[in-house]
Parts: structure tokens; C-alpha cells; sequence
């Protein structure tokens, strides 16, 4: 083995690099749109953490996904304040528009009840 090293790279430093080479540069992009967004989210409109996401960017459109009309609602009325705060980070790429739409599939469906399982320990059957 030689004694040379390399400096030391940020793995964060090598992905925008790779990224471009394996044609993955949008893919990335949307990734860090969606984790901003999250964040902003998290930070300005706490009561709908965890209930919206970034689906798509489109030009300079936003478009979040909701999952009830509430949410949807709370984010067209923060929007604004949403889309300042989201222009300001590196992966805000200038986006002027926040489209929100409210997802069609139930929000979160409850876990099966284990006692119910055909299997379970006290279900009666066997």
C-alpha cells in the first residue's frame, strides 16, 4: 500500500458530481426540494408536519401532495410565507408558485388488529 492519501471530500460534496454523471441530476433535485419543503413545513405550519409533500416540481410550480382538505387549505394560506422561505434555500431554485392538491387515497389506513389474525394467540381458532 502507498503512504499518499487523498484529502478528505464531504460525501455531500461527491453527489451533485455523481448525480450529474449517472443522469440522476433531476432526481436529486426533486429529493432536496421535498426534504426542504418538509423542514419548512415542520418549522411554519407545525399542525401540518408529516400530513403533505412535495410530488412534482414543474417549472417554477411547487406541487404538494395534501392528505385532507384542512392541511390543503392551511398550505394555500401559508403559502406565501411558504414559497419566500423555500426561494431562500439552495434548493429553492426560484420557484414561484405553490400548487396544492388533496391526495385521493385514505390518509392513514389503521394497522390490522393482530387479535383478528387467524394465527393469533387467543382468536379461538386453531
Amino acid at each position: 500500500m502507498s503512504g499518499r492519501r487523498r484529502p478528505m471530500v464531504r460525501i455531500g460534496d461527491l453527489l451533485p458530481d455523481a448525480a450529474r454523471g449517472l443522469g440522476l441530476e433531476d432526481e436529486l433535485r426533486l429529493s432536496r426540494a421535498m426534504a426542504t419543503f418538509e423542514q419548512l413545513v415542520a418549522e411554519r405550519v407545525p399542525a401540518a408536519a408529516g400530513a403533505c409533500r412535495v410530488i412534482r416540481i414543474d417549472g417554477f410550480a411547487v406541487i404538494a401532495e395534501a392528505d385532507a382538505p384542512i392541511v390543503a387549505q392551511e398550505l394555500r394560506l401559508r403559502g406565501p410565507e411558504l414559497l419566500a422561505a423555500f426561494a431562500g434555500t439552495p434548493a429553492g431554485f426560484g420557484a414561484r408558485e405553490l400548487r396544492v392538491i388533496v391526495s385521493r387515497r385514505p390518509a392513514h389506513d389503521p394497522p390490522p388488529d393482530p387479535s383478528s389474525a387467524p394465527d393469533a394467540p387467543g382468536s379461538g381458532q386453531r
